[in-house]
Parts: structure tokens; C-alpha cells; sequence
């Protein structure tokens, strides 16, 4: 792809979700997402291979009906209320569909079938655009009406999300599914304290942003596809294997590292308001997902046979360090002190 249309395509991404997230009319939160939506189709299927393909028309059959459903929402808002303002979502059917709509539009258990087939589909690359910037529209909607959601129905798909994605996370072998179950996973973390504390919500999404985006820039730097390649990537660069691990346990919520931080806010926050069963689902839901976060840690950084090779460097890649990883990767870690002053 030459750089001119990629230039266009991420300044066409970047448009759609600020004109999402600085809109309060639903036409032109509309019209950002569906910018947002046609800018990634191209970045999904330029590999010009059957299954790039298929991920890009999953991804716009999934977008574009979950987009058909927010205009839907809005529109029957619109005829109740007598207006097209997002933060004044007051009608129950319309909330409902909405709500059905933006976790299309995120992956939300159980509207999540499309992301990891995606995100496999696709280039590691546009895989971390997929589960980082492209959150972002949803959420500013999610977040602007926070105060009219059904708190029910968040809180039921945050359980079957969490449960979802740990449970489905066990068998995987490739990275990429991975680390859509995980954001399965986080997604239905962010989702429970939505309309108790916002503020959480964006503290996890900004921690959810930094782990994810240091996790996705490790796989690229040590060209890791499945966990295979894992087991081998000690070779390529001992410093960014060990900060590998480190960064899959932050994204487990492993203390001390910082992603137990939202972790630990949001079963106190679901405590105070005697949601502990749910607090307690939530809880062993994290125990699933650590176990493939472990086992992915395992496996990059065992150094006793059986070992995958014998060879003391990968001939074929040179492991470079971008500024990138070195600005998110110390975010990633070291955080949690910094606690007290969320809360």
C-alpha cells in the first residue's frame, strides 16, 4: 500500500473518532463511525489473501449492522423524546438497542464472534489498530450516555464476557486470537463499572490502552505469530522477551504491576454497592485469562530443554527498539503506586 493512501485512511480514522467524540448530535456520531469503518476495511484486506479478505468482510457486515442499529436507536429516541442529543438516550427500547449495538461494535460478549476472526485475518499491525484506537468512538458513546444506560444488562454482559473470554483463551495457540480474547476479556471489565464510576472506565481503558499497545509492539518487534514462535523469541532479544512477560502479566492484573490496578478499583467500587456475587464472577473470571497470560509467559521465557532450537540468534530478524515500546512499556509496569491518587 503506497503512503499517500495510508496517510489518507489514518487521518481518516483519526477524523471518524474525533468527530464521534466531540459530537452531541447521533447523525454526526453516526457519520464518525462509519469513517472510522471504511478507513480500516482497506488497512484489513491489503494482504490480498482469502482470509484478509473474509476478516474485512466480517468486520463490515458486523460495523455496519451494529451502526444500522445506533441510527435505529436514535432514531426511535428521537421520535419519543423530541430530540437528537446523545446525552438524552431516556428511552427504554432505544437504550436497550444501543446498548446491543456499541457492544457489537466493541466485541462484547455475546456479539464478540467477529473479533478474534478479525484480528487473525489481519496483520499484527492492524490488529493493534483494531483492539486499541477502534475502541475508542464506541467508548466516548458509551461513556457520553453512561448515565442512561440499563446497568442490568451492562453487568450481565461484563460476566458473560469475562467468563467468555477466559474460558475460550485455553485452547488458542495463535497470539492474535489471544489477545482478542483478552480484550474480550477486558471490555467486559470496563463494561461492569460503566454507569457505576466513568471515571474507572477511563482509567481502565487509558491502562487497557498502554498494556495493549506494548503487548501488540513486543509481537511485532520479536515476530511472534503463535506461541511457537514465543518459545524462540529469547533469541531475538533476551531485554524485550523478559519485558514480554512482564507486560502479559500486567495484562492478567497480576500485583504489583500496574493492571491490577483497575482490577482491584473496580471489585472495591462492585463491593460497596453489594454486587459481590458479581464481584466474585468477575474475580474468578481474571484466574482464566491469567492462565493463558501464564502460559504464554511460560513459554517465551523457559531456558531449559526441550528447547525449540539450538541457534543463539534468529539469522533472519534484527530486534530494533522503537520509542513506541519505550514510552508504553514502563506505563504497562510500573503504575500502581500512583493508586491513591484514582481513587
Amino acid at each position: 500500500m503506497s503512503p499517500t493512501t495510508m496517510t489518507i485512511l489514518i487521518s481518516s480514522l483519526a477524523t471518524g473518532t474525533i468527530i464521534t467524540a466531540s459530537s452531541h448530535h447521533w447523525l454526526m456520531a453516526w457519520i464518525g463511525l462509519e469513517m472510522n469503518t471504511l478507513a480500516i476495511i482497506p488497512m484489513i484486506s491489503k494482504q490480498h489473501h482469502p482470509r484478509a479478505t473474509e476478516a474485512a468482510t466480517k468486520y463490515f457486515l458486523t460495523q455496519a449492522a451494529a451502526s444500522a442499529m445506533i441510527l435505529f436507536a436514535s432514531t426511535t429516541n428521537a421520535w419519543q423524546m423530541g430530540t437528537w442529543d446523545i446525552t438524552n438516550m431516556m428511552d427504554p427500547a432505544a437504550n436497550t438497542l444501543f446498548t446491543m449495538a456499541i457492544a457489537m461494535k466493541l466485541g462484547l460478549a455475546p456479539m464478540h464472534f467477529w473479533l478474534p476472526e478479525v484480528l487473525q485475518g489481519s496483520t499484527i499491525k492492524t490488529a493493534l489498530i483494531i483492539t486499541t484506537w477502534q475502541k475508542l468512538a464506541p467508548m466516548a458513546l458509551i461513556f457520553t450516555t453512561s448515565n442512561n444506560l440499563s446497568t442490568s444488562v451492562l453487568l450481565m454482559m461484563s460476566m458473560i464476557s469475562t467468563t467468555l473470554g477466559g474460558w475460550a483463551g485455553l485452547n488458542q495457540t495463535q497470539t492474535r486470537k489471544i489477545m482478542a480474547y483478552s480484550s474480550i476479556t477486558h471490555l467486559g471489565w470496563m463494561a461492569t463499572i460503566t454507569t457505576i464510576m466513568p471515571n474507572i472506565l477511563m482509567l481502565y481503558l487509558t491502562l487497557y490502552l498502554l498494556m495493549t499497545t506494548s503487548m501488540f509492539f513486543t509481537l511485532i518487534l520479536l515476530n511472534s505469530k503463535n506461541i511457537k514462535d514465543m518459545a524462540t523469541s529469547s533469541t531475538t532479544s533476551p531485554t524485550i522477551t523478559a519485558s514480554a512477560m512482564m507486560t502479559l502479566l500486567s495484562l492478567g492484573g497480576l500485583p504489583p504491576l500496574t493492571g491490577f490496578m483497575p482490577k482491584w478499583l473496580i471489585l472495591e467500587e462492585l463491593t460497596m454497592q453489594n454486587l459481590t456475587t458479581t464481584a466474585t464472577i468477575l474475580a474468578l473470571s481474571a484466574l482464566l485469562s491469567l492462565f493463558f497470560y501464564l502460559r504464554l509467559s511460560y513459554s517465551s521465557t523457559i531456558t531449559l530443554p526441550p528447547n525449540t532450537t539450538t541457534t543463539k540468534y534468529k539469522w533472519r530478524f534484527k530486534p530494533t527498539n522503537p520509542i513506541t515500546l519505550a514510552l508504553t512499556l514502563p506505563a504497562s509496569l510500573l503504575l500502581l503506586p500512583i493508586t491513591p491518587m484514582m481513587c
